[in-house]
């Protein structure tokens, strides 16, 4: 078979991104552009943010005790979002995303476009394969451990006794792989960093269930629907092939967020699965489980399973991690054969997570005045799998999760449901905490979910 290739430019997410020829330009202790690899990290310090690991799920009502713990510096305000402003101040970003157009488009569903003309300047362009999932890690290619310590705002690492801590000036354990959040510097939306996790094992673009797991617990440490998580799967639109996670604020609920669903499945661990149903991307959502972990380790099978059938696919973490969505795309491939209209490819969009979830960076102007509901379905249609296609996905995906008790793959009553939760209005969206939205965490006991 033929290697499928597209010429694309791929997103700059770090000002050390850049051709290896340069590599040599300046050599002022180190490699002169205090980076994460050996010849700069030794004796540096970083922020550390240590987080209390929460394994048991609470429902609402038990968590409102929590509510008045302190935490030992506010995570959202000023960790992450404190210090992105930081890094904006000091100009480390390639253009200013605050100044950039946005709007929400009029229609049912509330798709959301972003005029962003700066974000698909002064990039190189790649060959990128589409047709393969899974791809051994390349370090002579850009990745993580280049980018400039500037560019990271702390190390992200549960806490060894439980309770949540902040370290401002804290050593780099190289040796133990701490995982880190950088900025992206060129952001889709205000706040957007990367979450990288144990950076210096220098993982390729692979979910596992430790990755995914710390994922969720930087939604629930952030405890605020606004503040989302996404993945992408190479084949499905990640430009860097070493593992990260990204996320950003913004104070509007996405489309995807308002699209009904109908139950599907309950896991024998408690984790509900639904199919998402009138939305132009096919997918699946999941919530709930006796545990966080569990939550996790069903989304993350889920992944796995797609990652070795060599199936693209995004992820976003939404509702502070109460319900994550899983999409399973085919538009690269689409795209390297030749099937997408060409009005589609002209607006140089991408669907990765963001735009699957109905946030559109648009990169041309007579795209944003003329963006409309219609439009942004037209373009998502294309990312979705055919519904025969889809079914068969789903088959694989519930295999690879199943517990192995007597409730395995027991279908419940079809049953349309909305979310759990309305989103709130674009009136009703202020202040970061100031939220309906709680922490997802529900009660349960802890259990192992599928022996792999």
């Amino acid at each position: 078979m033929n290697t499928l290739r597209i010429k694309r430019v791929p997103t700059v997410v770090s000002n050390y991104q850049k051709e290896d020829s340069d590599d040599g330009a300046r050599q002022v202790g180190g490699c002169g552009r205090n980076c994460l690899k050996q010849c700069c990290i030794q004796g540096a310090k970083l922020p550390l943010y240590a987080y209390k690991k929460v394994r048991d799920v609470v429902n609402e009502k038990a968590s409102s005790g929590d509510e008045n713990k302190e935490q030992p510096v506010p995570f959202l305000d000023s960790l992450v979002l404190g210090e992105w402003e930081d890094r904006m101040q000091k100009g480390l970003f390639r253009y200013d995303v605050t100044a950039c157009e946005t709007k929400v488009i009029p229609g049912e569903y509330g798709f959301i476009a972003q005029l962003n003309e700066g974000r698909h300047l002064k990039k190189r362009p790649t060959e990128f394969r589409v047709d393969k999932v899974l791809q051994p890690f390349d370090g002579n290619k850009f990745n993580f451990t280049k980018v400039g310590q500037e560019e990271v705002l702390f190390q992200f690492e549960p806490s060894n006794d439980e309770e949540p801590e902040f370290i401002p000036d804290a050593p780099i354990d190289v040796e133990n792989s701490t995982s880190v959040v950088a900025i992206n510097v060129s952001p889709i939306e205000y706040g957007h960093v990367l979450l990288i996790p144990r950076i210096f094992e220098c993982l390729p673009q692979r979910i596992d269930r430790e990755s995914f797991l710390l994922a969720l617990d930087m939604a629930v440490e952030a405890g605020n629907p606004y503040f989302r998580l996404g993945y992408n799967s190479l084949g499905a639109f990640a430009t860097i092939n070493h593992l990260h996670f990204q996320a950003y604020y913004l104070a509007t609920p996405f489309p995807i967020e308002k699209a009904p669903t109908r139950k599907i499945t309950t896991a024998g661990n408690g984790v509900k699965i639904f199919e998402l149903l009138k939305y132009p991307v096919r997918g699946l959502v999941f919530e709930g489980g006796d545990t966080l972990q569990d939550l996790a380790n069903t989304v993350a099978d889920s992944c796995i399973c797609l990652q070795d059938n060599n199936i693209p696919f995004n992820v976003l973490i939404a509702d502070a991690g109460k319900r994550i969505f899983l999409f399973a795309q085919c538009y690269a491939e689409k795209q390297a054969l030749g099937e997408v209209n060409q009005e589609l490819l002209d607006t140089q969009v991408n669907p990765a997570v963001w735009e699957v979830s109905g946030h559109i960076v648009l990169k041309r102007k007579e795209d944003y005045e003329g963006a409309s509901e219609e439009n942004a379905w037209r373009l998502l249609a294309e990312v979705s799998l055919s519904e025969e296609r889809f079914q068969e996905v789903n088959a694989l995906i519930f295999e690879a999760i199943a517990c192995g008790d007597d409730e395995k793959g027991n279908l419940t009553e079809d049953m349309i449901e909305e979310p759990d939760v309305t989103p709130p209005s674009h009136e009703d969206a202020g202040a970061i905490n100031n939220s309906s939205y709680p922490a997802a965490m529900v009660a349960g006991k802890q259990e192992c979910l599928v022996q792999q």
